[in-house]
């Protein structure tokens, strides 16, 4: 009996070894298992912190590269452009340089004095772009996608189709020579101060058989002929018959242009501002708020530039200051 007791006493601490083992067994595996888990988390949290690390400095990189092209686009656009305009005007020989008259140019004529109006509705600027003659700069002027008016020089030998590419533009102008005080590079058909009645009759006769829905002409040069009222009262004369309105360029100070437009019972229009008198890009994006700027002082203003590959860059890339004022076309100014 004793013998059997001491057998069941030394189960019984066996078992309660064995217990004790197990739970020893099982908290440390528990301890495993939970330092596993814990672990895996901080890793876990640590690789998602790296990741979004690396993500951002994807997206940085991303961004910068994004700039760089932009850039280089930007100006590979402009030395495109600039390359097929210089190619044109290499090939129109006799082209026209400017508005004023021969290689130093003069300060140009200060705009006429101006009534103040604070108006209501969004200032309206109108910009008209003279010299235009040939495909590229009607291509050049389009892809702008601004309502820029196009000025077309008459049809030359250097320019044959001018008249051609101006018909298929649902509205353009036409940009008439006239004699200038001083202008080497005269073209074609110029229309000069000695010119009778019916020499400057049928010449605008020409202009609307050439141009069929013209209805605004502006002056290319003409500083002697504007200055010369008689000559000018021929000329206000002939475009009248012909429903065509005269807006001024504005190339002398001396201009006749607003007394023989009053006389006729007409309103005088004229230029405010030359936006690439000089060609710098920086001094034509300058022009632009001044024209900007005029526009808001008094309701409208007209600015004239040419098709060249800087004001064309500046127009480009001054899209975001036209948002202050309503860009129109020559007839929606009034």
């Amino acid at each position: 009996m004793a013998k059997r007791k001491k057998k069941q006493t030394n189960s019984s601490k066996i078992l309660t070894y064995l217990a004790w083992f197990l739970a020893a067994i099982a908290l440390i595996v528990s301890s495993l298992v939970g330092g596993y888990y814990i672990g895996y988390e901080e890793a876990k949290n640590d690789i998602e912190q790296q990741s979004e690390i690396q993500k951002k400095k994807r997206l940085s990189l991303l961004k910068k590269a994004q700039e760089i092209s932009v850039k280089k686009d930007e100006k590979s656009v402009n030395t495109r452009l600039k390359n097929v305009l210089d190619k044109e005007s290499k090939k129109s020989a006799g082209a026209a340089t400017h508005e004023y008259g021969d290689a130093t140019l003069p300060k140009p004529p200060e705009p006429i004095q101006r009534e103040v109006k604070k108006t209501v509705a969004k200032p309206k600027l109108a910009i008209i772009i003279d010299d235009v003659s040939v495909n590229s700069h009607v291509k050049a002027i389009k892809s702008l996608n601004l309502p820029l008016t196009m000025s077309f020089l008459p049809p030359s030998k250097f320019r044959p189709n001018s008249a051609i590419l101006a018909q298929k533009e649902d509205f353009y102008m036409v940009h008439l020579p006239m004699e200038a005080q001083s202008f080497s590079a005269e073209e074609p058909m110029t229309l000069r101060v000695s010119d009778s009645d019916t020499k400057i009759q049928s010449r605008i006769r020409a202009i609307k058989e050439a141009f069929p829905r013209v209805s605004y002409i502006n002056n290319h040069t003409g500083s002697k002929f504007t200055s010369d009222e008689m000559a000018m009262n021929r000329l206000i004369y002939a475009l009248k018959a012909q429903n065509i309105h005269f807006i001024d360029s504005r190339t002398t100070a001396d201009t006749k242009a607003p007394k023989v437009m009053k006389n006729f019972g007409l309103e005088y229009v004229s230029r405010d501002i030359f936006l690439d008198h000089d060609m710098d890009k920086e001094s034509v994006k300058e022009q632009i708020k001044k024209a900007i700027k005029v526009a808001k002082t008094h309701g409208t203003a007209i600015a004239i530039g040419h098709p060249h590959a800087n004001t064309l860059a500046a127009l480009r890339e001054s899209k975001h200051l036209f948002k202050d004022v309503e860009l129109v076309y020559i007839d929606k100014l009034y």
